[in-house]
């Protein structure tokens, strides 16, 4: 059975990836000691950054090791990377349907993105092409709702979501259970800001969210207003001034099992 794309997903990321390049945040400098440490890798890995998106999380696997393969659906997403990141290989692939040998990488990344393939399909896929004693690892960035005007933003963005598959339903851990593919070894969170302007890492940000992208222009103009509004409102912080925004990353480490 082959997944096709989420409509989310290939809409909005195909109208957004440049918008999604260039407002969202990176990813703390602590996921370098992480993949190095937890995940065990070096400069002689061989990793792929999987949902790679317009390559957000390559500069951290460049870190570590030149032996990266970007895989990504969306031909939009990809033009975005090319630009950013032309030598790193690339491959257009869904993640049931990986075009790479048995045994062949040491480490499988998914940053920001396994949420839209967490099906039994791509959990196979990635066990048959990981080495013995391989790693699976799952990186997300969400928004501090501990802070309230950020609690707030999510209010707005919740009762829009409908069934756009998202890392904080907790649906994606469903394809863990029952299955003698992967053990989760240890989970981490670390903690980050982004700063700029509240247009560009709020309002923005918050418009590069897929199911968000897939909307009509007038009514993501009218979202982006309300989302400016509610800064202001907490904050006094106008469109044009700077602002921080908390983030909590989350990562997951899995190791493969051997069957």
């Amino acid at each position: 059975m082959t997944h096709s794309l989420h409509p989310a997903a290939q809409k909005g990321f195909s109208s957004a990836a440049e918008l999604y390049q260039q407002v969202r945040p990176n990813y703390p400098q602590d996921v370098v000691t992480w993949l190095k440490q937890d995940l065990e890798l070096n400069a002689n890995s061989s990793v792929i950054d999987l949902g790679a998106g317009t390559g957000k999380f390559l500069p951290y696997l460049k870190q570590i090791t030149p032996h990266i393969i970007a895989i990504e659906p969306v031909t939009e997403m990809l033009e975005q990377l090319k630009i950013v990141h032309p030598d790193v290989q690339i491959l257009q692939a869904k993640s049931d349907q990986i075009p790479l040998n048995s045994a062949s990488v040491d480490a499988v990344l998914c940053a920001q993105s396994f949420h839209w393939f967490a099906n039994i399909e791509t959990l196979n896929e990635i066990h048959q092409i990981l080495k013995p004693n391989g790693h699976l690892g799952l990186i997300w960035n969400q928004r501090n709702e501990h802070v309230d005007w950020v609690k707030a933003l999510t209010n707005v963005l919740s009762p829009i979501e409908g069934d756009t598959p998202r890392y904080h339903s907790g649906q994606w851990k469903q394809v863990f259970e029952n299955q003698f593919l992967f053990q989760l070894e240890s989970t981490q969170v670390f903690s980050q800001v982004q700063t700029g302007t509240v247009e560009n890492v709020v309002s923005k940000r918050l418009l590069s969210t897929s199911f968000i992208a897939a909307m009509p222009e007038q009514e993501q103009l009218k979202l982006k207003q309300q989302f400016e509004q509610i800064v202001f409102e907490y904050t006094g912080k106008q469109a044009q001034d700077e602002i921080d925004f908390p983030y909590e990353t989350y990562v997951y480490n899995f190791k493969k099992l051997e069957q």
